[in-house]
């Protein structure tokens, strides 16, 4: 198992969720990519101890997750576990997600509101994650309540498809790929998860991404729609 962990000046956390995966995941390798970050990002990630990417300009957490698909892939990883930097995703549920790998689950989303925890959205991105997960039910055959999830773990299949692409864009990197792997055949299953607050460095969504957030998961969704894109079994995932 590799885990993947996207870090964008996360100086203030990083160490601290290393520690914490370290202890809750002792024989998990572990890869750091650091997105462009200006600050002491990728030097407190080696002090810990752990392989780090470092990419020479910002692509957001699609184009970081890239990186981890293909490390992941031309390693012969058998999952991959995005984990975040910033300390929302307890490293202690992810034993729920590779329960559900066990079980047959191409990709395992651990939601924030299948029944566990306290996580709630609110305005425009309320609405938007209610609508998308009434539409992914639909199109993957599998209850979803959270398809905006960061904290997932993919097993190989998904590892070879997103290692031959992976959306860098806003929301490519939760809606466009779930699309992309409901097109390729891949299982999709979530499970309750405890969505913890940030541990330190500044929230991705600003105010005014939240206000424009429906339109834009809209727009993501149906661009994902059209495109097309690698399947699991191209040569260029492999």
């Amino acid at each position: 198992m590799l885990i993947v962990m996207p870090a964008l000046n996360e100086q203030d956390s990083i160490s601290a969720v290393l520690a914490q995966v370290k202890q809750s995941l002792p024989s998990a390798d572990v890869l750091v990519v650091d997105d462009g970050s200006t600050d002491r990002t990728a030097e407190l990630a080696r002090a810990a101890g752990v392989r780090v990417a470092r990419l020479s300009v910002n692509l957001g957490v699609g184009g970081a997750m890239r990186t981890g698909f293909r490390y992941a892939a031309a390693r012969g990883y058998d999952a991959v576990v995005q984990v975040d930097a910033d300390g929302q995703h307890d490293p202690d549920e992810v034993g729920a997600l590779l329960q559900l790998l066990d079980e047959g689950a191409d990709i395992a989303i651990g939601s924030r509101f299948a029944g566990k925890g306290a996580y709630r959205a609110v305005g425009p991105r309320k609405y938007a994650m209610v609508v998308l997960a009434l539409v992914f039910s639909r199109l993957s055959g599998s209850k979803l309540t959270d398809v905006t999830s960061g904290f997932k773990a993919m097993g190989p299949r998904a590892i070879r498809l997103f290692a031959g692409y992976y959306p860098a864009e806003y929301l490519g990197d939760t809606i466009e790929a779930l699309v992309m792997a409901i097109r390729a055949n891949l299982s999709i299953r979530e499970t309750p998860v405890v969505m913890r607050e940030r541990a330190g460095g500044t929230p991705s969504h600003s105010p005014v991404k939240s206000a424009v957030y429906l339109g834009r998961a809209g727009l993501a969704l149906l661009l994902a729609l059209v495109r097309r894109r690698p399947s699991v079994d191209s040569s260029d995932a492999a």
